[in-house]
């Protein structure tokens, strides 16, 4: 068996582009996923296709590109531990649980990643505050801190865990500089983009040059009139060109 390092400089992905396939269809997840090929790095799939289809999607698209399961686990240890183990099975080279669950489910899930990258390159993800939320839209019991602050204190638990994997938008990425961490990045737009539901955004040049390992882009690319082109000008802004 490979051992495959964690400090890869894309982790197990091919480039920091992630398309997220999030559509309703095995059928059209995977006519996307062939014809973009040329620009991903790796395929999101969440809960919207994985419980219409299972794990026998997840393997397909594997096929092409390496998978990130987002389902954000966020359960007892046990019970993450399991998902996460079957995550993989199915082929998940990357996959979310929530950094709230805590530090022993963390510290678990850092042994679980270890042993796993005995087989092939694999990063647990931990989610912090998402995108789509900001100090006006928080939860009553999350409003006593600002955003970044809470977002720094998961991130701490997350390092004393020993996991270095992180989803944060681009607004948080000044604040991880030099602490190695893998850092993934969803809320990316371009100018022209609409922001949809998501409230903490940057451009992919933006991102790229704050910090961060990873772009997710979803609506951007599979919904616009021609994917191929979106997915091309994405690739080619997050080097600014």
């Amino acid at each position: 068996m490979k051992k495959n390092s964690l400090d890869d400089r894309f982790g197990p992905l091919k480039n920091p582009l992630i398309i997220a396939l999030d559509v309703d269809s095995d059928q059209q997840a995977l006519k996307l996923a062939n014809n973009l090929s040329e620009f991903a790095g790796g395929y999101k799939l969440g809960p919207r296709l994985l419980h219409r289809y299972g794990p026998t999607l997840s393997e397909k698209i594997a096929k092409i590109a390496p998978v990130f399961v987002d389902c954000k686990f966020f359960d007892i240890p046990s019970t993450m531990e399991a998902a996460v183990q079957a995550c993989f099975d199915s082929g998940a080279s990357l996959v979310t649980v929530h950094a709230l669950a805590g530090i022993e489910a963390l510290t678990r899930l850092a042994e679980l990643e270890n042993k796993l990258n005995q087989e092939r390159s694999f990063r647990i993800l931990c989610v912090t505050i998402l995108t789509s939320w900001n100090e006006q839209s928080f939860p009553a019991n999350f409003k006593v801190l600002p955003v970044d602050q809470h977002v720094q204190n998961l991130v701490d638990l997350v390092q004393a865990s020993g996991l270095s994997g992180v989803v944060c938008s681009p607004e948080e990425l000044d604040l991880f500089l030099g602490k190695n961490l893998y850092l993934v990045t969803p809320g990316i737009r371009l100018e022209k983009n609409s922001k949809n539901d998501q409230k903490r955004t940057k451009t992919p040049f933006e991102a790229m040059k704050a910090g961060a390992s990873a772009l997710v882009v979803g609506r951007p690319i599979i919904e616009a009139a021609d994917p191929w082109k979106a997915a091309m000008e994405i690739s080619l802004s997050m080097v600014g060109e």
